[in-house]
């Protein structure tokens, strides 16, 4: 496989995200051009591999999902990713082509499914540091066509943004039996619009009502039914409230996630730390750091909840996420204290000085906890 590369590497004033534009050569459909926004830092971070998300219809779709997703990787809100384009607009109609008959993509479509299966996936596999979370993004016909990804026996993409499909005939009922069977995760968000084409819309809002009702732990279903939109518009609201429903659970936790999942726990919100980030390894291949705004959101529901007892599991995980801070020793003489043993915690509280300082605890608010401790009981 031959490629022609037109513009390499070059970065805007707005965005520091790299992204080139690329001529591939592909065995089954000539020359096709790629759009890729490439993660910022790619070239020095040459260790990291990075989310996929292929977006169909990239001659006017692509600018949309890839400034979405640097602006929201920016702010640590989804994992910085790869973003790939395909340009359409001189070939989309047989690019995207469904036969009447058995209502699966047949000669130029059936040609398109293969290059994205079969020769682009590899491409990118062989020349970028991409690992296997996948998402795929269309809009109104390219929508529909991403979906048939979803019915392989080993699907490609593990995630898919739905803008107003076009549904093919069986689709709606096709899909509903797929998500009612899964047996991995699967993340599939679908928006529509008051505006929207009349069929498209009345298609999405059927298909709405039958994905509700199915219950399945491995469905990550989102819909989107916004008002005073058409169907050119939506795509623009649509691919931030998907990349939000998709990287849910990457976000630091949010006062909505504190309040309604950490606050009322009966078990160890420790443990709720712990699994969200092995979440976050599993789903994505992100080996993420524990944020410190997430240990300060589980120190909190600790002290408002009087469980002293975890301040030990929370040092101990503090002590392999940032082991040359003072993090853990602040936590482990929490523990001590809260428990009675005041020898220890005010040892606990010395040894910090050794430690650098983090999330504005010093050495000196430990050593004065020490100098309280040891005043107060007499040592």
């Amino acid at each position: 496989m031959k490629r022609l590369t037109l513009f390499i590497l070059f970065s805007t004033v707005i965005l520091s995200a790299q992204t080139q534009y690329e001529l591939l050569d592909t065995q089954s459909l000539g020359e096709r051009e790629l759009k890729i926004q490439l993660p910022r830092n790619y070239e020095e971070n040459t260790d990291t591999f990075y989310p996929l998300i292929l977006t169909l219809d990239g001659d006017y779709l692509f600018e949309i999902v890839a400034g979405n997703v640097d602006y929201t990787a920016y702010w640590d809100d989804m994992p910085e990713a790869i973003v790939v384009g395909v340009n359409q607009i001189e070939t989309r109609a047989d690019d995207l082509y469904v036969s009447d008959n058995t209502f699966f993509p047949v000669k130029s479509g059936a040609q398109f499914f293969e290059f994205i299966r079969d020769e682009l996936i590899t491409f990118l596999e062989d020349n970028y540091r991409v690992n296997e979370f996948r998402v795929a993004v269309g809009h109104g016909a390219s929508a529909n066509f991403i979906q048939f990804f979803a019915f392989k026996n080993k699907p490609i993409f593990q995630a898919y943004i739905s803008i107003s499909p076009s549904l093919s005939p069986y689709m709606s009922d096709n899909l509903t039996a797929l998500f009612g069977a899964l047996k991995s995760p699967l993340f599939f968000y679908m928006s529509t619009a008051s505006e929207d084409f009349k069929a498209n819309r009345t298609e999405a809002l059927e298909l709405n009502t039958k994905v509700e009702a199915i219950e399945s732990e491995q469905l990550f279903y989102a819909f989107d039914n916004f008002q005073e939109a058409n169907h050119y518009a939506l795509a623009s609201r649509s691919i931030p409230q998907a990349l939000d429903h998709i990287f849910l659970v990457y976000q630091p936790i949010s006062r909505t996630e504190y309040k309604k999942h950490i606050l009322p726990l009966e078990t160890s919100p420790v443990d709720y730390l712990s699994e969200k980030y092995n979440t976050i390894e599993k789903l994505f291949g992100i080996e993420k750091q524990i944020l410190i705004n997430d240990f300060r959101a589980i120190s909190t529901a600790i002290e408002k909840n009087k469980t002293f007892d975890f301040f030990k599991d929370l040092a101990k995980l503090a002590r392999d996420a940032y082991p040359e801070t003072l993090l853990s020793n602040y936590y482990m003489g929490r523990f001590f204290e809260a428990t009675g043993n005041i020898r220890k915690a005010i040892k606990a509280y010395q040894e910090a000085y050794i430690y650098l300082e983090i999330d504005g605890i010093t050495k000196d608010d430990l050593l004065n906890r020490a100098d309280r401790l040891k005043a107060e009981f007499g040592y």
